[in-house]
């Protein structure tokens, strides 16, 4: 594959030239193995130390991205929906356990029971549409009337579900007299200084990177609701700034946006910890079709990383441990291709037992191309039989992942969960409890072994 011109900018603030020079090898590699097309940018200490954009801006690989194509963000981009909920909170209009019936009175009676909180929280109970019937917003208000039966009563438990979002939307059009994107438009984007972002974008606005898979099949840009924002790689770092800055809302309003319903659960600024008046983590990740971007920001090292692709190849959680390791000068696990992306079909028909021979096969053929280095492939390969419902065979996997990496508390707890799945209680525990033995930093084994006690 050839590779496209690239586009970069570094300082050597807080680097060596060697560093940044390790992060261009990282991408070129990755994007000549076919795993890697969109953006990455660093700050430390507030400063660009280093951005580059790689690849190509739509299916037909002939139109080079530059860094001012526009990228959907995926779920990162509820992030604006909970922040115009919390400023008109600020601003007395609302009140977070006011009940959704006081905005929305067309709503059945169940919505006199959720409180914006719920909504907040992913704890509202109410059911998933049935999305890929769902043609616009008011197709899916339509539905929504027809609810009578909530899932759970609200607060008791948690469901990540877009209908949270689609009524905070809502919401948030009904007090303020402005339709969704013109009032992040003004009341967000324009004050944190993002000047291109566009919201719901169509096949006329220009400098939009078009998503597409492998196949070179490219997807088409409408969505089940509206209210989805693009934005280009500066404008996404200005927004994260915003964020750590308290830029558009009070340090106290933003901890109540980081808090979950429980450990581990997703809140409306995903995942993320203040302490004071400092956002010291703040983590998130979104997907959409073939678009894929995380956002990562650590008061602690003092950077925040960006990455947007519209290839999707699952891996930029792999990619930006690379390139903290990286900016560490610490040795770092070059990026590969994906095990269970590229062998995902033969998988799917394959016990646990096969599983592992072709994964043994691949890496003898192809060493260089795949990851073998650590627990985090076959990890994935449990994973995917778990979410298959070949709970069996992916015990099988796990327990030959925790023989190849004994150390690894991780691979103890993905076993855990899987005997758990299995309703093998007892096992379950036996592993969790090794886990967190072997990683006392494992939040989910040590809830799950007071819940198994």
């Amino acid at each position: 594959m050839l590779i496209a011109v690239m586009l970069t900018v570094k300082s050597s603030y807080g680097q060596t030239n060697r560093n940044l020079e390790e992060l261009d090898s990282l991408l070129e590699k990755a994007h000549g193995l076919g795993v890697f097309n969109g953006n990455l940018l660093v700050s430390e200490k507030g400063k660009i130390i280093y951005k580059k954009t790689i690849g190509w801006a739509d299916a037909s690989q002939k139109i080079k991205l530059t860094e001012d194509y526009r990228f959907h963000i995926g779920s990162i981009a509820k992030e604006f929906n909970a922040f115009g909920i919390m400023m008109l909170k600020e601003q007395g209009k609302l009140n977070v356990e006011d009940k959704v019936s006081k905005y929305l009175p067309e709503l059945p009676s169940w919505a006199e029971k959720i409180s914006i909180r719920n909504l907040l929280q992913y704890t509202s109970g109410i059911p998933q549409s049935h999305w890929s019937e769902i043609k616009g917003d008011a197709d899916n208000m339509r539905y929504l009337k027809t609810v009578t039966t909530l899932v759970f009563e609200p607060g008791t438990a948690y469901d990540y579900n877009n209908n949270d979002v689609f009524l905070q939307k809502r919401i948030i059009e009904k007090i303020t007299g402005l339709s969704y994107a013109s009032f992040v438009t003004e009341q967000l984007f324009r004050p944190c200084g993002i000047k291109n972002a566009i919201i719901d974008p169509t096949e006329k606005d220009k400098l939009v990177a078009r998503s597409y898979n492998d196949q070179k099949i490219q997807d088409d840009l409408r969505w089940e609701i509206d209210g989805w924002p693009a934005l280009n790689v500066l404008d996404f770092y200005r927004w994260s700034e915003c964020i750590n800055s308290f830029g558009l809302i009070t340090p106290a309003s933003t901890k109540e946006l980081v808090t979950p319903f429980s450990t581990d659960d997703q809140t409306g600024l995903g995942h993320g910890t203040l302490e004071g008046k400092i956002l010291t983590t703040h983590r998130h990740d979104g997907t959409a079709k073939n678009y894929q971007a995380l956002l990562i920001s650590n008061t602690n090292t003092s950077r925040t990383i960006i990455l947007m692709t519209n290839n999707k190849q699952g891996n930029l959680d792999a990619i930006s441990k690379s390139v903290q390791l990286i900016l560490e000068g610490k040795p770092y696990i070059p990026v590969r291709k994906s095990f269970v992306h590229d062998f995902e079909k033969q998988l799917a028909n394959m016990n646990g037992e096969q599983a592992l021979a072709l994964y043994q096969k691949i890496k003898l053929e192809h060493p260089d191309q795949y990851s073998f280095d650590d627990e985090n492939t076959l990890n994935q390969t449990g994973y995917f039989l778990l979410n298959k419902k070949k709970v069996g065979d992916a015990i099988t996997v796990f327990t030959f992942n925790t023989k190849l990496f004994p150390q690894s508390g991780n691979v103890f707890d993905s076993l855990g969960e899987a005997y758990y799945v299995q309703g093998s209680k007892s096992k379950a525990l036996e592993y969790y409890i090794i886990a967190f033995k072997l990683d006392a930093s494992l939040e989910s084994a040590k809830k799950m072994i007071r819940e198994l006690k």
